[in-house]
Parts: structure tokens; C-alpha cells; sequence
């Protein structure tokens, strides 16, 4: 997991007892530029096996000791993934469809063809990304939908991602909820040499901590209770990528300590198992947090901290992107129109248009994202002002910043009492803010968690953690 290496699939190991076929796919190999390591037998390259981190296997069929088709089906058994092209000057059909069946990727007679051989290992490569990217479809969530947007905050990032992508250091996402931390991962992911390669997201904040060790690393079977098959975790399915570790300001201490040493060493051990096998994983991390504060909190490890923010890049708020706004309203609006089957797309009106331009979006794109799809269900075609929730059209309607308040629930259209506030830290007023935010949308919604859930642009989980973290609570 070299913090410089990002070249996905150049690890290739032979096997042959031939010395002179070793140095010849030597030399045609790495003058390709792949790393190649080579054994004279099966029970020299067996120890090599369990460590893992290999894209591709040259094996002789014919080997002293161990033969090439038992040693076969052991690597297929143990290390499905990894594609193997068998090589013989003296093997029968029998061999060659006994090898197809295991699993083979492909059959090489000898003499070799340079030609053929560079562009079998080639193939199969691309084939094993592939299939990596079709293994790891249920880890992803999301979609691969670019960064919209022409405001200087956008265009900072997207400098940035072009400066970083190429280099395979490690990235730390940070920004408020909702504002698109997994658009700036993938665009990171999408402009890297590993492109082609698996990009595994884990949320660190939905998983149970006492499954977080299991899902990111893998169990061997029966290594606890319900472990009844052996299960391959996130760093194995993002082998050759990206893994994008969501919110992990809200992994558990002992969580992180296990990824720090996987950052560490590059190595993984799946939980209930003994080997240790190496993964080439490019990490970049995400969340809402201080993360500088959780360390001196003593909730985050420092050690950890400044391992994933190797280059840090800020995922600006909706508030502060100008006439971003309604570019991203106007493709959503597009996009939902399209899912939905309204014909023609659902458009705004100039006064609609005006309000939603002026509004703060609290909840970010994500809010922005929720209230597009329900306006395409709900609203006339164009959308006028009156179609809009009253916060964002406003009582006069005019678009006007959110309504906040104090503590003894008065409301003053328009602004933010600060004085109502004392005198906090920025911390502490953030704090203060939202909790009377997240109040009035509560009182709002007749305390509909859910609901306000939805109008806040949040998760409903998300939103419980909230109310236990401000000490809110229906009255009566």
C-alpha cells in the first residue's frame, strides 16, 4: 500500500523449473514495465501465495513435486481472484481442459510468442479489474455523477483533485453533511492510474462497531457466531483501487487502531485467520468532523489523523457557491424528470428560480437533491414560487435566510439573533445553531423524525445521533 505506487496490475509471478523460461518472461515482462518474481517450483512459490498482492500467474503445467494443476486449483481455492495462465511445451488436450475447468484464464504452449504472451497477461488483467469492479457492486452506493458547478470554491477542488489524483497519497475529504465528499473521492478515483480498478466505499458511521473489524478486513469461516462462509472484506475487494472510508470520524477507537496498522504495513488479516497478505490500496477518507478537535478529545488517534491527511481538500457548502445552486437544481430537476417520466422536464420559473438562488441550504446538495425529485412528483411544470416549502419561498414571497431562534423557542424572520447566543466559541455557536435548527424543523413536523429527517437532507439514523448529541427531546 505504497504511498507512491499507483499502478494497477504489474505484479506478476512465473512459476516454471525451466531457468531459461524464467529469465526470458523476465526480461519480456518488466521490459513492459511489470514487477515480476520468479520460482522453479510450486513449493518454492507456495509461501509467496499466502501473502498475497499478486494481478496475475504464469504457471508451468509440469512442475517437479507439486504439479502445475494441483497447485492450480490451491491458488483458485485460496485466491480466486487472481487470474492464471498456464504454460507447457508437453501438455494433452486433457491437461489443457482440466486447467479450464479449475479455472485457468488462459493456455500458453511453448515456445512462447512475445507477442502473445503480453497481450494474454494483458487481457487478463483487464479482466481481473473487471470482475474486481463487478465483486465489489454491492459495497458501492452512489453513483459516478460528476461535480456540476463553475463557482471559484468548485473550481479550487477540481485544482486540486488534478494536482493529487496522479500521485497515490492518501486524501482527507472534509465539509459539512450533504455538501458531496464522495463525488470529490470518486473524481479522485476517476483521474488516477488506478481508474480501472475497484473504487469500495465503507460508512464508517452505519456500520456496528462490533462488525466494523469483519466488514473491513474479512472472516475466515467459523471465526465467530454466524460466520458460516468465508467472507473477503472491503481493503481485499478494493485490491488494486480506491477505498473510500465515509464519516471516519465516527469509527471506534479499536477500529482504528486496525487500519492504522493496515496503513502502516500494507498488510491485512482476516478476522479469525493467522496469514497476513498484502493489499495495494489507495485510501482516502472522509468526514464531517474536526478531525483536530476528536484529537484533542482523545476520540480520534492522532497517529491516524495525520496518516489519512496526507493532502487535505475541503468540500465547500452549497451557501458558498454562488449561482451553483441553480445549476445543480436545474440537472437534478432534469435528471428526476428522466426517472420519473415527466414530459417535458420540469423547469423553474424566473421567481422560483430567484428564491431557490438565495436560499442557504442548510442540508447542501443533498437537501438540494431531495427537494428536486419531490418538486418533479409534487409541484406544476414550471415550478412557481408558491410550489416552493415556505422557507425558501419566504412569507412574502421572497427568498429569505432560514428562520432561527433562541432557546425560549422566539423567532425573528429573517436573521440570527446572536446576542440570544452569549458569547460562545465558533464551535459553540455552531453547536447552538443547529440544535435551534433542527428544533424548529422538529416542532415544524410535529416531531416527525423521518420527516424532518427528509427536510433536513439527512439520514434518519443520522438525525437520532443528533438529537442524543444535543440532548433533544419531545417535551411531554
Amino acid at each position: 500500500m505504497s504511498e507512491g505506487q499507483d499502478q494497477y496490475g504489474q505484479r506478476i509471478v512465473v512459476v516454471d523449473d525451466e531457468r531459461n523460461i524464467r529469465r526470458t518472461l523476465s526480461m519480456v515482462l518488466e521490459g513492459e514495465g511489470y514487477v515480476v518474481e520468479t520460482f522453479e517450483s510450486a513449493e518454492a512459490f507456495e509461501p509467496r501465495l499466502s501473502k498475497g498482492g499478486i494481478d496475475a500467474i504464469l504457471l508451468d503445467v509440469r512442475l517437479p513435486g507439486i504439479d502445475g494443476l494441483t497447485m492450480l486449483a490451491k491458488i483458485k481455492e485460496e485466491h480466486a481472484a487472481i487470474p492464471v495462465i498456464m504454460i507447457s511445451g508437453h501438455a494433452s488436450i486433457e491437461d489443457a481442459m482440466s486447467a479450464r475447468d479449475i479455472g485457468a484464464a488462459n493456455f500458453l504452449e511453448k515456445p512462447l510468442s512475445r507477442e502473445r504472451v503480453l497481450v494474454t497477461v494483458a487481457d487478463a488483467i483487464e479482466k481481473r479489474a473487471q470482475t474486481a469492479t463487478i465483486r465489489a457492486f454491492e459495497a458501492l452506493e452512489g453513483t459516478d455523477e460528476e461535480m456540476l458547478g463553475v463557482s471559484p470554491a468548485i473550481e479550487k477542488v477540481r485544482e486540486q483533485i488534478k494536482k493529487v489524483a496522479g500521485t497515490g497519497v492518501r486524501v482527507l475529504v472534509t465539509g459539512e453533511s450533504g455538501t458531496g465528499k464522495e463525488l470529490i473521492a470518486r473524481a479522485v478515483h476517476r483521474a488516477s492510474k488506478r481508474a480501472k480498478g475497484p473504487f469500495v466505499k465503507v460508512n464508517c458511521a452505519a456500520i456496528p462497531s462490533e462488525l466494523i473489524e469483519s466488514e473491513l478486513f474479512g472472516h475466515e469461516r467459523g471465526a465467530f457466531s454466524g460466520a458460516v462462509q468465508k467472507k473477503r472484506g472491503r481493503f481485499e475487494l478494493a485490491d488494486g483501487g480506491t477505498l473510500f472510508l465515509d464519516e471516519i470520524g465516527d469509527m471506534s477507537m479499536d477500529a482504528q487502531a486496525k487500519v492504522l496498522r493496515a496503513l502502516q504495513t500494507g498488510e491485512v488479516i482476516r478476522v479469525g485467520g493467522e496469514k497476513a497478505f498484502v493489499v495495494d490500496v489507495r485510501v482516502v477518507a472522509a468526514t464531517n468532523k474536526d478531525l483536530e478537535e476528536e484529537v484533542k478529545a482523545g476520540n480520534f488517534r492522532e497517529d491516524l489523523y495525520f496518516r489519512l491527511s496526507v493532502v487535505p481538500i475541503i468540500s465547500p457548502p452549497l451557501r458558498d457557491r454562488g449561482d451553483d445552486v441553480v445549476i445543480i437544481m436545474k440537472s437534478y430537476l432534469e435528471q428526476f424528470s428522466g426517472e420519473h417520466a415527466v414530459q417535458p422536464p420540469v423547469t423553474l420559473t424566473p421567481e422560483a428560480e430567484q428564491a431557490v438562488r438565495g436560499y442557504a441550504f442548510p442540508g447542501n446538495v443533498r437537501e438540494l437533491r431531495n427537494l428536486a425529485e419531490r418538486l418533479v412528483i409534487l409541484a406544476d411544470n414550471p415550478v412557481k414560487l408558491s410550489d416552493l416549502p415556505p422557507q425558501i419561498a419566504g412569507q412574502e414571497g421572497s427568498a429569505r435566510p432560514p428562520v432561527l431562534g433562541g432557546d425560549d423557542g422566539e423567532q425573528t424572520p429573517g436573521i440570527i439573533d446572536l446576542e440570544a447566543y452569549g458569547n460562545p466559541t465558533l464551535r459553540e455557536l455552531r453547536e447552538a445553531v443547529e440544535r435551534d435548527y433542527i428544533l424548529r424543523k422538529l416542532e415544524e413536523t410535529g416531531w416527525n423524525v423521518t420527516r424532518t429527517a427528509e427536510v433536513l437532507g439527512i439520514e434518519r439514523t443520522n438525525l437520532h445521533k443528533k438529537l442524543k448529541q444535543l440532548g433533544l427531546k419531545k417535551k411531554g
